[in-house]
């Protein structure tokens, strides 16, 4: 396949209005199946309205496409946590017996009680952290202002990363399948790195003088 079908083949995929429920669904869906490709459909969309032109009608623009993955992880988020808090004794049951989830449960109550829920934010990019966080934190009966409002921070912040990234690989390299794949890569990259600052234990508190 030569550069004019990658970026043909590119183009013709993402074309159209469809597009937009599509990545919604994904995103949305994506906290309960987190292997959904979410975040390489945005970058995709977004590589494509990057070189968009006059001539090439239906492709994605940028500031719908961000708007309609915020949306969609916030709701998401939100159908979690929601689910988790009214799960019953059954999903309390099934968190204990999971380390990652009964630490995450912890972790997140901690940090929300603070003030500070920037683990909400890590979590977004870290592999399944979304799952984790939004249901541990219906599962902990954290009030839904503690955790919307990091939830909602959390979907502009990776939905304007992704698309931000489409956008840049379109301008520099354009609307290609290699594009995609190098702002895809970037997108794992940072998840490895949310993941990490999240395993990292947290600082002891000092000693009282």
């Amino acid at each position: 396949m030569n550069l004019l079908d990658s970026l043909g083949s590119l183009r013709s995929l993402t074309a159209g209005p469809w597009i937009y429920p599509v990545v919604a669904t994904s995103i949305l869906l994506d906290v309960f199946l987190p292997v959904l490709p979410s975040g390489f459909l945005v970058i995709t969309a977004a590589t494509a309205a990057a070189t968009a032109t006059a001539a090439t009608p239906g492709m994605p623009s940028l500031l719908p496409l961000l708007l309609c993955a915020a949306t969609a992880s916030v709701l998401g988020d939100f159908l979690a946590y929601r689910l988790a808090r009214r799960g019953g004794a059954r999903l309390d049951r099934a968190i204990a017996r999971s380390k990652r989830l009964s630490l995450a449960q912890e972790r997140l109550g901690t940090a929300l009680t603070r003030g500070g829920g920037l683990l909400v934010v890590l979590a977004r990019f870290a592999p399944a952290g979304r799952s984790v966080v939004s249901l541990g934190a219906g599962a902990a009966k954290r009030r839904v202002e503690e955790f919307l409002p990091w939830s909602a921070l959390a979907g502009v912040t990776w939905a304007s990363y992704s698309v931000g990234l489409g956008w840049l690989g379109g301008q520099w390299l354009g609307a290609t399948w290699f594009s995609a794949g190098v702002s895809t890569l970037a997108l794992f990259l940072a998840g490895g790195l949310a993941a990490y600052l999240i395993r990292r234990p947290a600082a002891a508190p000092a000693p009282a003088s």
